[in-house]
């Protein structure tokens, strides 16, 4: 962006709600505010011929958007549910997009993204989900996650890659592969705008 330090001004002005299920402890461990509608409006409209044309999606078919928000992460490690101590898909539907625009520092950490050692599956398709999550749960059942954020390999994940933290730097990947926010829980577990690991995310399907 060309002045990214103004979505940061505008998340400082405004109240963050719960993530949906974050009571519950599903899903993203966080608070979120919704972006503004030029952002969302702007970026859906420069990226829809960009993704189509870097991941191989058919040209006609039309982009769908849901949520376009600022995220902060909110939980303590302590109180993180199994599943979100682990790596985690947000689709499995081929073209399900995630956009994801860091407004914090590389010393949040990044993105990483994951291959599961049983199935050694790295990413979650139709014909392969509910096989995956048959392993998954019958695993954590078994064996709780360490009580805290996934960041390097363990016995049932292997960490494949990861993509940095860096101030205005914006990425896009498939929500079908298995990926975790890496995080310095030293730092990252901040709600304050100014200093937390604030992202924008959206989504999108096509």
């Amino acid at each position: 962006m060309q002045n990214p330090q103004a979505m940061v001004d505008f998340a400082s002005r405004y109240r963050f709600e719960p993530y949906p299920g974050l009571a519950e402890k599903k899903g993203y461990p966080g608070i979120r505010l919704k972006a503004p509608e030029d952002y969302s409006y702007n970026i859906t409209t420069h990226l829809e011929p960009i993704l189509k044309q870097e991941l191989n999606i058919p040209a006609q078919l039309d982009i769908r958007k849901s949520v376009c928000v600022f995220s902060l992460i909110a939980l303590a490690p302590e109180v993180l549910s199994p599943q979100q101590r682990t790596p985690h898909f947000d689709a499995s539907t081929p073209n399900h997009i995630a956009v994801l625009l860091y407004l914090c520092g590389e010393e949040h950490g990044g993105t990483a993204f994951y291959r599961h050692n049983a199935t050694g599956l790295q990413q979650i398709t139709a014909e392969n989900r509910e096989h995956y999550l048959d392993v998954y749960y019958d695993e954590i059942n078994k064996l709780r996650p360490r009580q805290e954020y996934f960041g390097e390999s363990s016995e049932f994940f292997t960490k494949i890659g990861m993509i940095s933290a860096r101030f205005n730097r914006l990425v896009a990947y498939r929500g079908s592969l298995l990926h975790s926010p890496y995080i310095n829980p030293a730092l990252s577990i901040d709600t304050n705008p100014r200093s937390g690991r604030l992202t924008v995310n959206t989504f999108y399907d096509f």
